[in-house]
């Protein structure tokens, strides 16, 4: 049997049964991609950048750029899916960030009639293109995504060689929320960490992975140049810049002496899709030409 026809047969199999798969294992097999339910912000920003945005009939919350998207049902927040919502639109397909919960959700999901394909999550520059790819070819837009796959790795990479000539790096603390005065920043194996890096800055905490609260002590330790926050969160209150700067825990670092609090929007700045070398960029710009 030839390769074509071996993956005809998959295909068919596939789709008679209710299927779910990750990049790895079945890249490129979804059996009709005229309807698809986006989950997660880069995964819409990549078909938008692809121009096959006509193929979606749903996003998820997160995903909020292009503004043309915003125009799409919104199925709820991607790490609170609603199988009723998902399969409401009567999507041929849901491709979807790893990551996208609850896992209850998912396996129901992934159970029904309907193809669930999983993209890779990671923070580098390799995972970007990879993600571009394995939609490209899932869609059948395999030259679209190998074209945009290109620009965006030349963009890449020259943010990352502005990056390695930076001789004194600033450490950054990311801070993703402040309740009752208490500080839950990034440690590693996060966008935020991934995104400081690209900026050619250091993460100021490295002794965790994830987000986890903070110490006044254990920031005094990381003695952070910079903070770093979103614009919004809409999972906590974003305090003030006044009030974050006096917090007890913030005031003695080198970031509340020089009054360095930078702000940026969250999807742009964590996103990971076809717009991070521009925020990488723009973040860089904020660190180092602030610099005294």
């Amino acid at each position: 049997m030839s390769n074509g026809m071996m993956r005809l047969a998959l295909l068919l199999v596939l789709a008679s049964a209710g299927w779910a798969a990750s990049a790895d294992e079945i890249a490129g097999a979804l059996p009709d991609a005229s309807r698809v339910v986006a989950v997660g912000g880069s995964v819409t920003e990549i078909f938008y950048a692809l121009g096959e945005q006509d193929r979606l009939v749903a996003r998820d919350s997160t995903s909020l750029f292009p503004e043309a998207a915003l125009a799409l049902p919104d199925i709820g927040y991607m790490r609170q899916l609603s199988p009723e919502s998902v399969l409401a639109v009567e999507p041929s397909a849901i491709i979807a960030l790893e990551g996208s919960g609850p896992k209850e959700a998912v396996d129901v999901l992934k159970k029904a009639e309907v193809p669930y394909l999983t993209i890779p999550e990671r923070f580098d520059r390799d995972g970007i293109l990879l993600k571009i790819r394995v939609i490209g070819q899932a869609i059948g837009a395999e030259g679209e995504a190998a074209a945009l796959a290109d620009a965006v790795d030349k963009d890449l990479r020259a943010v990352e060689a502005s990056a390695a000539g930076v001789t004194q790096r600033k450490r950054v603390l990311f801070i993703l929320s402040v309740q009752d005065g208490r500080i839950l920043a990034s440690g590693t194996g996060t966008a935020a960490d991934g995104i400081i890096g690209l900026a050619g800055a250091i993460n100021a905490v490295d002794g965790f992975r994830g987000y986890k609260p903070l110490s006044p002590e254990a920031i005094t330790v990381a003695s952070p140049d910079f903070i770093l926050m979103m614009m919004e969160n809409t999972g906590a209150p974003t305090p003030p810049d006044e009030d974050l700067l006096s917090n007890p825990a913030i005031v003695s670092t080198p970031a509340a002496a020089g009054r360095h609090l930078i702000r940026m929007d969250g999807a742009y700045l964590l996103g990971f899709g076809p717009r991070t070398a521009s925020a990488a960029r723009e973040l860089a710009h904020a660190l180092y030409g602030a610099a005294d």
